[in-house]
């Protein structure tokens, strides 16, 4: 049986207060954290870089088939 992924992108839906740091519209991507999500926080990879806690409510989470997953991380990388 395997075991259930976690999902890996966030689409930011709103920035309030985080303009420089999210552009709404971008798939992000998520670093795991369990007790930020306890917390209703998700830790995502932002403008900067580096990664943040930012509030739930600002994203949707997605999934992307291997392909796409695959060409997404390239991108990420090479920026």
């Amino acid at each position: 049986m395997m075991k259930q992924q976690a999902k890996e992108f966030a689409l930011c839906l709103k920035n309030p207060g985080n303009e420089a740091s999210l552009i709404v519209g971008k798939v992000y991507r998520i670093v795991p954290d369990a007790r930020a999500a306890k917390d209703d926080l998700v830790r995502i990879i932002d403008e900067s870089g580096e990664d943040y806690l930012f509030a739930r409510s600002q994203f949707v989470f997605v999934e992307f088939p291997q392909a796409v997953r695959r060409k997404i991380l390239a991108l990420q990388r090479a920026s």
